[in-house]
């Protein structure tokens, strides 16, 4: 799970380097969005992956 909230986290950070600095007139909206997106699905993945990795058989 630890690998799907770094992509996550990889994808939050390359969509607002394009929204809110390289090209922002053209791909603002679309990429706050995203960063927003991919921001709340790092976070998810880290609460959840964290559940399943600690339990014991």
């Amino acid at each position: 799970m630890i690998k799907w909230a770094i992509t996550f986290l990889i994808l939050a950070l390359i969509a607002g380097l394009f929204g809110f600095g390289l090209i922002a007139n053209l791909t603002f909206g679309i990429a706050k969005i995203l960063f927003y997106i991919f921001l709340a699905l790092f976070v998810i993945s880290l609460i959840f992956g964290r559940r399943t990795t600690g339990s014991r058989t």
